[in-house]
C-alpha cells in the first residue's frame, strides 16, 4: 500500500467525496489509515434497563418522546427523549445538540452508550453515543467496534466503509520505525501494518490496546529522535564563548539586595557554565511565578557586557517589557552605585526599552547598531527588520511559548556574521518530565523550585456564584478596608460574545454599584495597547483598587499591593491558565486569596479540586498534562500540529524506550536517509518543536 498516494485511489473515494475528504485534510492513503478510532464499544457489555446501576452503560432499546428545550439563565439547547426496552424506559438528554431530535428513527433499535447517573432528582443518561444495531451486527466483529469522530459532512459510516474498501491492502504497509540496536522487542518486521489494522478491525480490546502501544511508541520515537537532531544541529553551530568571571559575578550576588535561593544559584551556575563554550547554548529556565527568574537572566547578561557583547530580552507584552526594564533598570543602577563605593570599576549592563510605543525609535535603533546600548528589552518591535545589533551573544525569550518558531528565529539571526546568539529561554508554565524528555528534549532545563523567602502562602477556595453575596463580599470589603487592590478575571468581554460567561463590562458595573466608593475599572484585549498600558499603570500605582479584566493580565505584571483574585467561570479555563491567573497576587509579603467562582449545581472538576489543593506549579502542570494533553498547555502556535492521537505523555516506561531507541539511532543519523518517510515526519517535528 503506497501511504502518499491520493486519497482518490481509495476504492469508493470519487470527485466529490475527495473533495470532502481534502477539506478535512485526509489528503492521501496515509491520512485516512492514521484517521484512527476515537473510541471503541464493547457491545458485549449490554444490559437491560431493569438491570442498570450508576456509571458507563451501554443499552439496546428504541427512542421516542424526543422533544427541544431551550433554558434561559444558561442558554443551553437541551434535547430530551425516552429509550425503552423489554424491561422498562430511561430518560435520556443531550446538551446543545439539537439535531439529535431528528437523528433517530423511534421504529429502529439502537445501542445507546453513556452515563447513567442521579441528576435533578432523577437517574437519566446523560449524553450516550448511538448506533444502529442494524449496523453494529453487519460487522463480523459485532461485539466490540471502533468509533470515528464525525469530521464535519463525513458520517462515521463513511469511515468504516472505506477502511472496508482498504482491509485487504493493510497487510502490505510499509514498515516505518528502524530495526536498529535499542529497539524493543514488540517493534518487528510488519508491526506497523498489525497496529494499524489491529487499530482499525480490531476483534477485542487486547487487539485495540496491541495497535495502541505501537502507534503510541511511533509517535513518541518520532519526537524524540527530532529534539535529539535538533540537539545535534544545534551543537554544529558556533557561538561567542563568555568565559565565566568568578570574581565579577561574586561581587555583584554580595549586593544584591537580598539572598539568591539555592535553585538560583544552580541555575544562574549552569548558565554560565553554557556561555562558555563554543556552541550556543539552548536552556529553558522553568520556574513557578515569583521564583526569581530575572535575576538569574540578569547575571548572565551582566556577564556578557562585561566581554562587550551585548544581550536582547524578548517579552510577548509591552506591559510585561516595561515591567522587566524597570526592573532591570534599578537593579543595574544600585549594583553599579555600590560596586563604585567599594572601588570596583566593574560596569553594569546600559538598558534600553523597545515596543511599538517607544519614542524615537529610530536614534535608539541607532545607538543599539552602534554598541551603545548593552541590554535592549523589548516586544516584536525587537523583531523589525530594521532593528540591527553591534555584537548580540545573548537572547532572553520570556513567556517563549508565546512566540512562534519563525519569530524567535528572526530574533537569533540577528547575531554578528557566522556565530548563532546563547539562548535562554523563560517560562512560569511549570513543564512536565515527559514534555522535557519529548517536546522540549532538545533543551537543557534548569529548574526554579524554590519560592524566595518571605512570600506568603495563596489560600484558593471554590465558592458557587451563588454563595459570593454571603462570603466573597465581606471578604472584599476587609480586604479594600486594608487599602489592598483586587483583581476579578471574566472570561469575555461584552454581552453580544458572552455565551454563558459573565462579561467584563457587565461585571464592571456591578462591582462599581457594589463598591461605590471604591475605583473600579477594566482592562480586556481590545483596547489599544497606550490604553492597557495606562490602566494597568494605575492599578499599579494603587489609583484603581478593583481591576476587572479578562486574562490579558495572565503573564507577568507586578503587582505587590493586590492580593486577591476572583475568576468568575472558573470551569472554563484550564488549570495551567488558572495557575498562571492565580500567580498574579501573593506577590509582596501579605497573605493572598484566590476565589474560583462556579456556575449551576454540579460538583466542581477535577482541575478546580487541584487548585483548591495545590499551589505547587510542577505537581499542577503534571495533573494539566494528563486532562489536557501538550498542545493545549503549550498554545497552538507551537504545538498545536502536534496532533499526538496516541501517545499518552504520561507513560513514562514508552518514552524511557523510545529515548533509549532514539539515543542509539542518532549515533549514526546518516542512516535516516535508508528511511524516507520517517525523515519527512521527523523533519515536521523538529520544525514544530525547535526552539532555535
Amino acid at each position: 500500500m503506497d501511504l502518499s498516494a491520493p486519497i482518490e485511489s481509495v476504492k469508493g473515494v470519487g470527485p466529490k467525496t475527495a473533495e470532502v475528504l481534502r477539506r478535512v485534510n485526509l489528503r492521501t492513503i496515509g491520512d485516512l489509515v492514521y484517521c484512527l478510532p476515537r473510541v471503541y464499544e464493547n457491545y458485549q457489555t449490554t444490559v437491560k434497563i431493569a438491570d442498570l446501576r450508576p456509571g458507563k452503560v451501554v443499552i439496546r432499546g428504541k427512542i421516542s418522546d424526543l422533544r427541544l428545550v431551550r433554558t434561559s439563565r444558561k442558554r443551553l439547547t437541551i434535547t430530551q427523549g425516552v429509550i425503552r426496552d423489554d424491561t422498562g424506559a430511561i430518560r435520556t438528554l443531550w446538551f446543545n445538540q439539537p439535531y439529535r431530535a431528528k437523528q433517530f428513527d423511534e421504529k429502529r433499535e439502537y445501542y445507546f452508550t453513556g452515563t447513567y447517573e442521579f441528576k435533578s432528582g432523577r437517574y437519566q443518561l446523560t449524553s450516550p453515543s448511538a448506533a444502529l444495531v442494524q449496523d453494529v451486527e453487519q460487522d463480523s466483529a459485532a461485539g466490540f467496534q471502533p468509533i470515528y469522530s464525525a469530521k464535519s459532512v463525513i458520517k462515521p459510516q463513511t469511515f468504516h466503509k472505506l477502511m472496508d474498501g482498504l482491509r485487504p491492502d493493510f497487510a502490505k504497509i510499509p514498515d516505518l520505525l528502524p530495526l536498529t540496536d535499542g529497539a524493543p522487542k514488540f517493534i518487528t518486521k510488519g508491526a506497523r501494518a498489525e497496529a494499524l489494522y489491529n487499530s482499525h478491525f480490531p476483534e477485542s480490546p487486547e487487539d485495540a490496546e496491541k495497535g495502541r502501544e505501537y502507534l503510541a511508541y511511533e509517535e513518541l520515537f518520532e519526537l524524540i529522535l527530532a529534539a535529539k537532531l535538533n540537539k545535534q544541529e544545534n551543537q554544529r553551530l558556533k557561538s561567542i564563548p563568555l568565559k565565566f568571571e568568578a570574581k565579577f559575578i561574586q561581587a555583584i550576588v554580595q549586593h544584591l539586595p537580598f539572598k539568591l535561593t539555592g535553585a538560583q544559584r544552580r541555575a544562574t551556575w549552569e548558565i554560565l557554565q553554557d556561555l562558555e563554550r563554543g556552541t550556543p547554548m539552548n536552556r529553558l529556565l522553568q520556574g513557578d511565578v515569583g521564583s526569581g527568574k530575572t535575576i538569574v537572566a540578569a547575571l548572565a547578561a551582566a556577564q556578557t557586557t562585561r566581554y562587550g557583547y551585548q544581550t536582547a530580552l524578548l517579552a510577548p507584552t509591552a506591559i510585561l517589557a516595561t515591567q522587566h526594564f524597570e526592573s532591570l533598570g534599578e537593579l543595574f543602577s544600585m549594583l553599579g552605585g555600590a560596586l563604585q563605593r567599594q572601588g570596583v570599576s566593574w560596569r553594569m549592563p546600559r538598558i534600553a526599552l523597545l515596543t511599538g510605543s517607544t519614542r524615537d525609535k529610530r536614534q535608539l535603533k541607532k545607538l543599539i547598531e552602534q554598541g551603545e546600548i548593552d541590554f535592549v528589552v523589548g516586544t516584536h518591535a525587537l523583531l523589525t527588520d530594521d532593528t540591527h545589533f553591534h555584537a548580540l551573544a545573548f537572547c532572553i525569550i520570556d513567556e517563549q511559548h508565546r512566540f512562534g518558531v519563525g519569530q524567535r528565529q528572526k530574533l537569533l539571526l540577528k547575531s554578528p556574521e557566522n556565530t548563532a546568539p546563547h539562548l535562554l529561554s523563560m517560562t512560569a508554565t511549570p513543564i512536565p518530565r515527559s514534555l522535557q524528555l519529548t517536546v522540549f528534549g532538545d533543551l537543557d532545563v534548569s529548574l526554579l523550585n524554590e519560592l524566595p523567602p518571605g512570600r506568603q502562602p495563596i489560600v484558593t477556595k471554590i465558592l458557587p456564584e451563588v454563595e459570593q453575596r454571603d462570603e466573597l463580599y465581606p471578604a472584599m470589603r476587609e480586604l479594600l478596608a486594608k487599602g489592598q487592590q483586587i483583581y476579578w478575571i471574566c472570561q469575555v468581554i461584552e454581552e453580544k460574545n458572552a455565551n454563558t460567561a459573565t462579561p467584563v463590562i457587565e461585571q464592571a458595573k456591578k462591582l462599581a454599584k457594589l463598591f461605590p466608593k471604591i475605583k473600579v475599572d477594566m482592562l480586556h484585549g481590545k483596547m489599544k495597547p497606550d490604553e492597557k498600558d495606562a490602566i494597568m499603570t494605575c492599578f499599579a500605582a494603587g489609583k484603581i483598587q478593583i481591576l476587572v479584566s479578562t486574562t490579558v493580565v495572565e503573564v507577568g505584571v507586578n503587582v505587590p499591593n493586590a492580593n486577591m483574585i476572583v475568576i468568575q467561570d472558573a470551569e472554563g479555563y484550564g488549570l495551567a491558565q488558572l495557575h498562571q491567573l492565580r500567580g498574579r497576587v501573593g506577590r509582596g509579603d501579605q497573605p493572598a486569596s484566590c476565589y474560583l467562582l462556579t456556575t449551576g449545581d454540579g460538583k466542581p472538576s477535577r482541575r478546580l479540586r487541584e487548585m483548591e489543593k495545590s499551589t505547587d506549579g510542577f505537581h499542577l502542570a503534571e495533573i494539566d498534562l494528563k486532562i489536557r494533553g501538550p498542545g493545549e498547555i503549550y498554545g497552538s502556535q507551537q504545538h498545536g500540529e502536534l496532533n499526538l492521537q496516541v501517545a499518552n505523555l504520561t507513560d513514562t516506561q514508552l518514552i524511557a524506550q523510545a529515548s533509549h531507541h532514539a539515543s542509539e539511532f542518532v549515533k549514526h543519523p546518516e542512516n535516516l536517509q535508508n528511511y524516507p518517510e520517517l525523515a519527512t515526519r521527523i523533519k515536521k517535528y523538529q520544525q514544530l518543536t525547535t526552539l532555535n
